[in-house]
């Protein structure tokens, strides 16, 4: 049977890819430590959603083993070998604020957890495609410098600028602030297309913009609309950092990410990159979103905006998706920003 082994397999993208490729008659190796509980508390707890997997799909198999351990997971690569038709590494420690009070333990689990999976891949299953979730933090806070102007609900970039459909791949990682977690996903990122491009394995890096779903265990330094939905229907404060509040981003739904990742998955290149947000489809500063909410769910949220910014923050992100769509026409967005709000309060 033809596997799909998948990192992070538990979490909002990597179960996403469980579901999806389950379906396709797969066989799963979900490899998830439960590792979000340690970082963001209660609130990242993902065990409801590996005990959904393991009764939903038969052919899902469950390993609660750390990326950062190379013999743990070369008994699973010896084991499939060429079995393994597909690498999908989702795992990581995804927080700005953690990683600065932890910069060893997120650069070994981001960085050092990324070459296991790759070398790993390299000895077992060289001709498997192997997909990297990154992140739109490589570009640290480059996004920052851009002509933005100043409106009412949100910051929005000169329309007579290059980026005025999204930002594109061209973006510098250089001479900017990444804050750590930035930094340890560049690494990452960087380290991936060089087993594409030096080794010859079929790379991708997708630098997303904020992802979401139902399947999100949104939390307070992880997973902006998840967490929102959630504080807006348990009448707590939400609390926002610097901007005004009018900072925006792009934001696209897991089933939109994995369909991304089909497509690769049929048609795969060799060190690659791409940019994957909502796009000028699916955007919205964080007012526009307490807006949406309280428009649509009908609920009050008491919100307080601080002054300082959190390191390496963007004030206005939104995704150029061109590239990607020039080499997979065939991929379809279904969500924007509205209909993701509107499932997040439906399915919470």
């Amino acid at each position: 049977m033809a596997v799909v082994l998948i990192t992070g397999s538990c979490g909002l993208v990597g179960s996403e890819a469980s579901e999806f490729f389950s379906k396709k008659g797969f066989e799963i190796l979900g490899i998830d430590n439960n590792s979000r509980k340690s970082f963001f508390g209660k609130d990242g707890d993902v065990n409801w959603i590996k005990n959904r997997l393991e009764k939903n799909f038969k052919f899902y198999k469950h390993f609660n083993i750390d990326i950062t351990n190379y013999k743990g997971l070369e008994k699973i690569f010896k084991k499939y070998k060429k079995n393994i038709k597909l690498v999908i590494h989702c795992a990581a420690q995804p927080s700005h604020d953690w990683a600065k009070n932890n910069i060893f333990k997120d650069f070994d689990i981001n960085a050092t957890g990324t070459i296991n999976l790759l070398e790993l891949t390299k000895r077992y299953c060289y001709d498997s495609p192997f997909i990297f979730m990154s992140t739109n933090k490589v570009y640290g806070d480059n996004p920052n410098k851009l002509p933005l102007i100043e409106k009412k609900t949100r910051w929005e970039i000169n329309r007579s600028h290059l980026f005025k459909n999204g930002i594109s791949e061209k973006m510098s990682i250089d001479n900017c602030v990444h804050s750590f977690f930035g930094a340890s996903k560049s690494y990452a990122d960087i380290v991936t297309q060089e087993y594409g491009r030096n080794i010859g394995l079929k790379t991708v890096c997708f630098r997303a913009g904020c992802i979401t779903g139902p399947n999100h265990s949104g939390a307070k330094l992880h997973g902006f609309l998840s967490y929102l939905v959630k504080v807006a229907q348990e009448r707590k404060k939400y609390f926002i950092f610097g901007y005004k509040g009018k900072q925006v981003r792009d934001n696209i739904h897991s089933s939109d990410v994995v369909s991304c990742f089909w497509e690769f998955f049929k048609k795969p290149r060799k060190g690659e990159i791409y940019n994957m947000g909502g796009g000028r489809k699916s955007n919205c500063s964080i007012l526009e979103a307490i807006n949406l909410i309280e428009k649509i769910g009908n609920i009050y949220i008491k919100k307080e905006v601080k002054k300082e910014n959190r390191i390496g923050d963007h004030i206005w992100y939104i995704s150029s998706m061109k590239k990607f769509r020039n080499h997979y026409p065939k991929w379809k967005q279904n969500y924007n920003s509205k209909k993701i709000i509107e499932q997040l309060l439906l399915n919470r």
